[in-house]
């Protein structure tokens, strides 16, 4: 049973996450050969304050103007 985790910047649509769910069981199905019941995707959202780059949160760099 593969399992998938994927961590993302908080923000996205629910269909956009649907999306990458259904994408991301696809190449599971398509590389590894498992039945897609198999597949397990674990989406860990988080906020920009939690998410840093460089020693910056991302919140600091939306509010400075720095899309790093």
């Amino acid at each position: 049973m593969p399992i998938i985790a994927v961590s993302l910047l908080e923000g996205r649509t629910d269909e956009q996450l649907a999306t990458l769910i259904a994408q991301l069981t696809e190449a599971a199905t398509t590389s590894l050969g498992v039945p897609a019941a198999t597949v397990r995707v674990l989406l860990n959202e988080v906020p920009p304050s939690h998410w840093g780059v460089g020693g910056v949160s991302k919140l600091q760099q939306a509010n400075q103007g720095n899309p790093s």
